[in-house]
């Protein structure tokens, strides 16, 4: 991606911002994001040797406010600042190019970025389609057993209804119902009842 600050600027872009006032540390790595466009937010592994070394420099003094060392800019700072004036157009007219240039990186990489979304996107559903109408789709074994026990409860339910009408319906018209029939059905329901629990049980 494209740079910010070329070699150097930054060191002078600093010294400008503490030429408008102190600034404690925090304060300056906002105030590099703000002018940027939240394209550039240092760090504090930037910024704190870079203040540091004007401090060296004898640009830059700091003390403590509390818990916050505050930075200020000597006159020997703002001489520099006023001496490099011209320097100093260049930057802002190079940080507002940089800035633009990124943004339009940042805006290319998120177009790209959509659009392997929606490529993998639309190659998923056609995977998905594709296999479902290949292969059955694999069933969660605890889904699977309650299905079969709607199809039970539905046979069981169905065979008594069944066998309910045909008795009663024998009986209406005056049919006889022997008691040996009865037993067989009986004998025959307890049959299938043992049978099924025989499988249940493995």
């Amino acid at each position: 991606m494209t740079p910010v600050f070329s070699h150097g600027d930054l060191r002078l872009y600093l010294l400008s911002l503490l030429d408008e006032g102190p600034r404690h540390g925090y304060d300056i790595m906002q105030a590099l994001s703000d002018r940027t466009g939240g394209t550039y937010t240092p760090s504090a592994g930037t910024i704190y040797p870079r203040l540091a070394k004007l401090e060296e420099e004898g640009l830059v003094t700091k003390s403590v406010d509390g818990r916050k060392t505050v930075y200020e800019i000597t006159e020997a700072g703002h001489a520099e600042v006023a001496s490099r004036a011209g320097d100093l157009e260049g930057i802002e007219a190079g940080l507002t190019d940089s800035v633009r240039l990124i943004a339009q990186e940042v805006r290319g990489s998120v177009r790209d970025a959509m659009k392997s979304l929606r490529a993998d996107l639309a190659a998923a559903t056609r995977d998905e389609r594709a296999q479902a109408t290949q292969e059955p789709r694999a069933e969660d074994p605890r889904s699977a057993s309650r299905e079969q026990l709607h199809r039970a409860d539905a046979a069981v339910n169905e065979f008594r209804a069944r066998i309910r009408s045909d008795v009663r319906t024998h009986v209406a018209r005056g049919g006889e119902l022997a008691a040996s029939v009865v037993d067989d059905l009986v004998s025959s329901l307890d049959s299938i009842a043992r049978e099924i629990t025989r499988s249940l049980r493995g």
